[in-house]
């Protein structure tokens, strides 16, 4: 290799002696060039900073908590915001829940317009989950003691929402008493409580959407847990959210039910919720009203899901959908995930009421849609999961429990059996030892 150079050092300089001008002119080529290459590379750079620094960040804030993954869960190195089935949005609070799902939904194209709710209004955001629905398309976030938190003003740079026919061109809804950002086309809907807000709403709603519904959904606005279940469906099917008291009806709900008289009306929860009394005042107003629901939060979730009547329902009684996990603990969570539920893997909302492990109504019916194959894995259908919050709403555990559950399992066909397990709430086998 020296040799090598030596010997064009040498030619090099035998050619500058024989011919000085070829030279110099050789030389100065090559420095121009070598000029016009850096220039070229520093512009580049720059203007890849400049890129850098306009374009706004989705994923690192919105849906990543930094700090939140345990010492134990690193050193095991378990994925906590996904796992084989299910994908975690780990906002600490409904505010980064909302921003996280928001931009789940729409990760490149604009919205054409957002709602915003404040934080506390946990009724105003429930009710408003309908606007999510075709053709209004508008995502749920949060604002917090009047002004527009960080976070949200990030979603909302993010997502940019441009306004379109289907939203009067507005660009943003405000319920209640949130707070109304300076730059954005806004529309606020108003009302002196949590039934009049809802009408509100549903008004809205049906001007935007150029129809009547054809169901109404009544839901408690004193037991938040019972109503959750409610976001999701609303903001698949457009399907108005109402309320009412254990034993009353608000003025508010019996003008709505009265107003669309020919629309069916759905209570959801049990009796010890709405109870019986406050059925017959609504079918003095409504020509059908039907309860759906079971006592205790997550099994009403569950038999929310299940349910099927006509066109209403999700009718879930099969394995191959999304699901949506959040804790009954958290109401705004379920306004802030409804998105997750009208697009993508579509599904229901279920609930948990324990962070650290699946609780057992929740566990048998995902154990009932549990997916399986007989002979090709990739010819199956498969469940998806979204686990909404952080460790303190679902644990790591809790999600990873739920992914074993949610996982495609092989069965066998022809013996009356499968490698699923007893059917949920079925008795344990008797042994031979029994």
């Amino acid at each position: 290799m020296l040799r090598r150079i030596r010997y064009f050092l040498e030619d090099l300089a035998y050619y500058a002696r024989r011919h000085p001008l070829g030279f110099l002119r050789v030389v100065g080529g090559v420095f121009v060039a070598c000029a016009l290459i850096a220039g070229v590379y520093v512009a580049a750079r720059e203007l890849l900073e400049d890129d850098e620094e306009q374009a706004p960040s989705l994923a690192p804030e919105i849906f990543v908590r930094a700090g939140s993954e345990p010492e134990e869960t690193a050193e095991l190195g378990f994925p906590t915001f996904a796992t084989r089935n299910t994908t975690r949005i780990a906002g600490g609070d409904s505010i980064e829940v909302a921003a996280g799902a928001a931009l789940a939904t729409f990760p490149t194209d604009p919205p054409p317009a957002v709602v915003l709710a404040d934080a506390g209004d946990w009724t105003g955001a429930l009710a408003a989950s309908v606007l999510f629905a075709d053709p209004v398309s508008a995502p749920l976030l949060f604002t917090a003691d009047g002004e527009v938190p960080e976070i949200t003003a990030q979603a909302l740079a993010a997502l940019a929402p441009r306004g379109s026919a289907a939203t009067g061109r507005d660009q943003a809804f405000v319920i209640g008493d949130a707070a109304e950002p300076d730059d954005l086309r806004t529309e606020q809907v108003a009302g002196g409580n949590p039934a009049e807000l809802a009408l509100a709403i549903a008004t809205l709603r049906a001007e935007l959407a150029g129809s009547d519904p054809d169901h109404l959904l009544v839901v408690s606005s004193d037991e938040p847990a019972y109503a959750m279940p409610a976001a999701a469906w609303a903001a698949r099917s457009g399907d108005p959210i109402l309320f009412a008291q254990r034993d009353s009806v608000p003025a508010a709900t019996i003008d709505a039910v009265e107003r669309w008289e020919d629309a069916e009306v759905f209570v959801l929860g049990p009796e010890s919720v709405i109870s019986d009394r406050a059925l017959r005042k609504l079918r003095r107003a409504a020509s059908s009203v039907r309860r759906v629901g079971e006592e205790g939060p997550v099994e009403n979730a569950v038999a929310f899901a299940r349910y099927v009547r006509g066109e209403f329902g999700w009718n879930i009684n099969d394995p191959g959908h999304g699901f949506v996990i959040a804790n009954a603990a958290r109401p705004t969570d379920a306004a802030a995930a409804a998105p997750l539920s009208a697009s993508g893997s579509w599904g229901p909302l279920l609930l948990t009421d324990s962070a650290d492990e699946a609780p057992p109504a929740l566990a048998g019916y995902l154990l009932d849609l549990k997916p399986g194959y007989e002979a090709d894995p990739t010819r199956a259908v498969f469940n998806h999961l979204w686990i909404i919050g952080d460790e303190s709403s679902v644990s790591t555990a809790l999600q990873a429990e739920l992914d074993e559950i949610a996982e495609l399992a092989p069965v066998r066909s022809g013996e009356g059996q499968s490698f699923l397990g007893p059917e949920p709430g079925a008795p344990e086998p008797e042994t031979e030892a029994d």
